[in-house]
């Protein structure tokens, strides 16, 4: 969460298999020469896809040297002595490096989605908090996103120094400014794996797993804390432990930065029940009135952009109305992106504007707003038809949150929104009256269940609460001809 507002949803499915970063012996089961590539079996019900492009260059080193493993011919995982193989032509073909029936060792690049299987890659990495080992590489990369040319030189310099013979090294955003022993012992963490990996080679045979990424709440830790998070709240003391323990060894410096607590439902304490499901409904309204259209189809999502009944008594021209609800809803959709991990092809009709200039402030705006997504992506120019084309990285399904509940009234044959947009809806129609300033009372027809639910209580009257909130007296009346989730604002006049 940031400021309130939660940005990211994280899932972990119980003996969840197949996770972007583990790594399989699998067994070639089909070469596709015209596609260049091969359907691996890594135990999955459908084979995985491995194209020759994602081998990597030295596909024949870790081929080679799970061989020697498996032969007993490698008994240690140091690499000083290992006799490194050719890289393989970047242009090359897939059946000139394997054939039917070949064991190579994988790793997971995309988690299955939709009726895919697992999309692999053989250019092995482990990834660690502030860096990524590379086995049978000699290259040092640095993340785009460290600018200062003294730091990209220091960390370049010290990691050289501490990289092991014939591994590579990507330094992590996280690495900048980190001290010498910080990096260190994360390069000896990462090397531990690498000789557990070596460890689970011997006599493994596909499909079988030789390496598993960590756990969810590890991995989420290990990408995204950094000095900006304030708290970490947790409410399982299993969980609790295992964040203290990581949080020491990556020498945290406030350890009161895990808060333990003793609710059962977290979530709801925080609201984000409430923020889940006004998210992920087909329709996100904005707190200006303005709302999203969200669909998703089988070959891309398209969303759609709607002023709904957002009005700024500031702005009298329809022209700079328009950006302003563009450029609103640029930073929702931004938001949306990360929040559901939303990847492929993206299409937003955004409102029309004829302004080029107005166009461009918009894409700039949109770009900005996209900058701390980490999955890897590409913002094209608004349209000649005012349509703007997103490319995102997708390595894992679709996060999907059902938003919809049968509905009493027609017995279950239809749905309709959740019960927590529902009201939200009608509390906006409220501050647009509000807004409009010549209502003073107002009467409001339900269901009589949906009557009894917005005025019961004292304290929980929420009709009273929207009274004194937004200036207008409301009423409320229960009308057992309606439906389940009508309703109807009417004047003192009756219209």
């Amino acid at each position: 969460m940031h400021d309130k507002v939660l940005m990211e949803l994280h899932r972990e499915e119980r003996n969840q298999q197949f996770a972007v970063g583990d790594i399989y012996m699998g067994r070639v089961r089909k070469l596709i020469p015209h596609l260049n590539a091969a359907f691996v079996d890594v135990g999955y019900e459908k084979d995985a896809f491995l194209h020759y492009l994602d081998l990597g260059p030295q596909f024949s080193s870790l081929n080679m040297f799970a061989r020697r493993i498996q032969q007993g011919q490698q008994p240690g995982a140091d690499l000083m002595n290992f006799p490194m193989q050719p890289d393989i032509n970047k242009e090359g073909k897939i059946k000139d490096v394997m054939g039917q029936g070949y064991v190579i060792p994988v790793q997971v690049a995309k988690e299955p989605i939709s009726a895919k299987g697992p999309r692999l890659t053989s250019e092995i990495t482990i990834a660690g908090r502030y860096l990524v080992l590379v086995p049978f590489s000699n290259k040092i990369s640095l993340s785009s996103r460290i600018t200062d040319d003294a730091e990209r030189d220091r960390l370049r310099k010290l990691i050289s120094s501490i990289r092991p013979a014939n591994m590579g090294v990507i330094i992590r955003t996280q690495a900048e400014g980190t001290k010498v022993g910080d990096l260190d012992q994360d390069m000896q963490d990462l090397y531990k794996r690498w000789q557990e990996l070596h460890k689970n080679l011997k006599g493994a045979k596909p499909p079988q797993r030789v390496l598993g990424e960590l756990d969810k709440t590890s991995t989420v830790l290990r990408d995204l804390l950094n000095e900006n998070f304030t708290n970490i709240h947790v409410n399982d003391d299993t969980v609790a432990a295992d964040v203290r323990n990581y949080l020491k060894s990556i020498g945290h410096k406030e350890e009161a930065i895990l808060k333990v607590h003793k609710t059962p439902d977290l979530f709801d304490s925080f609201n984000i029940h409430r923020q889940i499901k006004q998210s992920f409904g087909k329709q996100v309204n904005l707190r200006s009135g303005a709302y999203l259209i969200v669909e998703h189809t089988e070959a891309m999502h398209v969303i759609d952009v709607n002023s709904g009944n957002r009005k700024n008594a500031s702005v009298h021209n329809q022209e700079e109305n328009a950006l302003q609800t563009n450029v609103e809803c640029a930073r929702e959709i931004a938001r949306l992106l990360r929040l559901r991990d939303m990847g492929g092809i993206i299409c937003i009709d955004f409102i029309d504007m004829n302004n080029k200039e107005n166009q461009r402030k918009l894409h700039d705006a949109l770009r900005e707003y996209m900058k701390d997504d980490k999955a890897k992506h590409n913002v094209l120019a608004p349209s000649r038809f005012g349509v703007v084309e997103i490319t995102r990285e997708r390595v894992k399904p679709v996060t999907k949150v059902s938003t919809t509940e049968k509905c009493p009234s027609c017995g279950g044959k239809g749905v309709v929104q959740a019960t927590v947009l529902f009201t939200d809806e009608i509390e906006s129609g409220l501050r647009f009256l509000s807004e409009e300033g010549t209502h003073k009372k107002v009467r409001l027809t339900v269901h009589p269940i949906v009557e009894a639910y917005l005025t019961r209580g004292w304290w929980s009257n929420m009709a009273k609460r929207w009274s004194k909130r937004y200036g207008i007296k409301v009423e409320v009346e229960g009308l057992s001809n309606a439906e389940f989730l009508e309703y109807h604002f009417y004047d003192t006049e009756g219209s």
